[in-house]
């Protein structure tokens, strides 16, 4: 009974090796199909990029990669500068308004001890009505 489990096995993994070899080629060509369809994208995003470095030649697809790599570069670069730059005025406007509580509330301060100092205590407030 042994051998004739051996063979089936043998039989099974010959036939899953066989599917193996049919199917690495299939499953191969749809990879590199995904790979030039996503470089084909890349480069249509990329058109002005293209045309502004090399108008008349064809790019391969380690060019594509390439400009793909710096413009993305540069816009991260962008960013960041967009964002310090964001955070520099928001940081200036929260201390300019700071500021201009204080003064206001000093201001307030100032009026509040100083009108305390002219009315007498059981006057009545003004009121211009």
């Amino acid at each position: 009974m042994a051998p004739t489990i051996t063979a089936a096995t043998g039989l099974s993994q010959d036939h899953l090796s066989l599917s193996h070899k049919l199917r690495k080629p299939v499953v191969e060509k749809l990879r590199r199909e995904r790979i030039n369809s996503s470089i084909e994208q890349l480069k249509s995003l990329l058109c002005a990029e293209f045309l502004q470095q090399q108008p008349d030649s064809k790019l391969e697809k380690a060019d594509v990669l390439e400009m793909t790599v710096t413009v993305l570069t540069r816009l991260q670069q962008q960013n960041k500068t967009h964002f310090l730059s964001q955070s520099l005025m928001k940081n200036s406007q929260q201390s300019h308004c700071t500021e201009l509580h204080n003064h206001r509330e000093a201001l307030f301060c100032l009026q509040s001890s100083t009108s305390k100092d002219k009315r007498p205590e059981n006057s009545a407030p003004w009121r211009p009505w």
